[in-house]
């Protein structure tokens, strides 16, 4: 690869970073989750190591976190407040300690302070003869946004420490976080705890801080100087009696193997803590030996984060519902304890199949590892035996179908002879709600007419009013009745009329229709291989109409005769 392409491709993930900086620092709404961040950074880091030439003043590391916001006044920390390197594995582990050694030139006996890692904001509180004079955020590290006022509305932040062993001077750093329980009745305005926390913590108005319940764990210090306090486990039983809450789960280790160990068992366990815990911090407990090792230009030597899976957790079952799907197909879902993978809170997990659920011996009840990587729907991986209650019971999958109480069936596949692992309802037609409300929603998605304003929510309140109860009811809808709804104006019943209008002209979105013909599926393409080979940009509007009505026919291959000829009054006139 050419110098100028490898220069092209690090200065791409530079602005990467920058971009997903800005969304998960300022703007409170990161788009990717932690792995997937992770590796943006680690790239570029890879890149500069292996190419000298290779630096940018946005580059990990050089800059932490992300300028402070314009709309709060700056302070600079007395200390930095750096970042930790991360590890994943074993191996990652052994390189932080064989570096201490080279640097101490020595290999020597370590004892480690480690505490849970906590899913929230840092945040630095400044005092000053026991009174708490500033609250600052970490910002770049450097410099932070000064958030006092609403650190102070956080009841777990003492403002007034009258304790006579309480230092003069000094800067007490922590995490601001949102417990699980408190989170749900915000859930619907952020996409997990830390954004509620950070979200909070920016308000302008201290007031409406406040509504937000907080909490605060201390965890180290910025600025300090003492000779009293020799250890970081010393510092943390300092931080319980001047009256910070400090995490229960800090502990001793003195190895390698008793990390990993440790980080193990935790990883299961931290579910059932009240708050997100996304690894396990490991500091070098002797404070003295803290300092001789000192700081890289972004992270002290003397610490490492031990990252847990960023793609599954383990969560508890609540229930197993049945969602009945378009073609009569039962799908289990499980509903789970709300958990945090990858930034993203997870309440629901497909079970797949009555087969799945078999094979697996899932269960109400059971604490089972979920998994969701990317866009794939979150799945149960396994169950955790040892958890299961005695007194639970094996899940007797529905013979009826739960929206219309048919007869379920599986059909047998007469090419590999056995039955199919899916059960579906027997009735085929729109006398099953689920089965017609889901066959609706499919008709006017992107993957058919694609008509703009009529989303799923919008469906299933129309099928509640009894406005829609077949496919060709979309084009005779009652639009005054429409503009009396709550939530539906003027401009919005038009839009919607504009849209389904528009929904019968193939020409109208010609490309988004192009796109959504060539990936209909192996069935549709076979069937269409001579037609579809001229569907092209540059073929003609009277080509591309008929290709797109031969296309909305196969959609309808499941309709009876006297929905077809409704429809087809509605799209013939638009066809060449």
């Amino acid at each position: 690869m050419k110098e100028s392409e490898i220069r092209n491709n690090y200065l791409k993930k530079i602005n990467e970073l920058k971009k997903h900086n800005k969304l998960y620092f300022e703007d409170s709404s990161p788009l990717i989750s932690d792995k997937d961040y992770d590796k943006i950074k680690k790239d570029i880091l890879n890149l500069e190591k292996k190419f000298s030439y290779l630096k940018d003043a946005s580059s990990p590391s050089i800059s932490l976190g992300f300028t402070p916001s314009k709309n709060f006044i700056k302070s600079k920390h007395r200390v930095k407040m750096l970042s930790l390197s991360n590890a994943f594995d074993t191996e990652d582990l052994e390189n932080f300690e064989k570096k201490i050694f080279n640097y101490l030139n020595k290999k020597i006996e370590l004892e480690y302070s480690v505490e849970p890692k906590i899913d929230g904001i840092s945040a630095s509180l400044t005092y000053k003869n026991g009174s708490l004079i500033m609250g600052t955020s970490r910002g770049d590290g450097t410099t932070g946004e000064v958030i006092t006022e609403n650190l102070k509305t956080i009841k777990d932040i003492p403002q007034k420490i009258t304790s006579k062993d309480f230092p003069k001077d000094i800067d007490i750093r922590g995490e601001v976080f949102i417990k699980r329980s408190e989170f749900d009745k915000l859930k619907n305005d952020f996409a997990n705890p830390r954004n509620a926390a950070s979200g909070s913590l920016r308000q302008k108005n201290p007031n409406e801080t406040k509504k937000i319940p907080l909490n605060f764990v201390a965890y180290t210090y910025g600025y300090f100087e003492s000779d009293k306090i020799r250890k970081q486990s010393d510092f943390l039983n300092f931080l319980q009696r001047w009256g910070f809450k400090t995490s229960e789960h800090n502990k001793i280790l003195n190895s390698i193997d008793d990390l990993r160990n440790f980080h193990k068992k935790f990883e299961k366990e931290r579910f059932d803590l009240e708050y997100d815990v996304d690894g396990l911090v490991y500091k070098i407990n002797s404070l003295e030996l803290q300092k001789r090792l000192g700081f890289t230009a972004n992270s002290p030597r003397w610490a490492i984060a031990h990252k847990f899976s960023a793609d599954s957790a383990f969560s508890k079952i609540i229930d197993i519902n049945i969602q009945v799907g378009r073609t009569g197909a039962l799908t289990p879902v499980a509903r789970i304890k709300p958990v945090n993978i990858g930034g993203v809170v997870v309440s629901n997990a497909t079970l797949h199949n009555e087969d799945e659920i078999i094979r697996k011996d899932i269960r109400i009840s059971d604490t089972v590892k979920i998994e969701r990587a990317g866009d794939v729907i979150p799945h149960v991986i396994l169950v955790d035996l040892k958890k299961r209650d005695k007194k639970s019971k094996k899940f007797n999958f529905p013979l009826t179908c739960p929206s219309c109480g048919s007869e379920t069936i599986k059909e047998f596949n007469k090419i590999t002879k056995k039955y199919d692992a899916v059960r579906r309802c027997a009735n085929e037609g729109y006398q099953c709600e689920k089965i017609a409300i889901e066959k609706i929603k499919h008709f006017i998605s992107k993957e058919a007419l694609n008509i703009d304003g009529l989303g799923k929510k919008v469906v299933e309140k129309f099928w509640d009013l009894k406005l829609i109860r077949f496919p060709q009811d979309i084009f005779n809808l009652d639009y005054n009745q429409i503009s009396k709804l709550e939530g539906w104006g003027d401009l919005s019943v038009s839009n919607l009329k504009f849209s389904i209008d528009q929904s019968k002209r193939f020409s109208a979105t010609v490309n988004v229709r192009l796109e959504i013909f060539k990936n209909q599926g192996k069935s549709i393409a076979r069937a269409s291989a001579s037609r579809s080979q001229t569907l092209r940009e540059d073929a003609s509007p009277n080509l591309q109409s008929r290709l797109w009505y031969h296309l909305v026919e196969r959609l309808m291959k499941s309709f009876d005769r006297e929905m077809r000829d409704q429809i087809n009054t509605h799209l013939k006139p638009y066809i060449s």
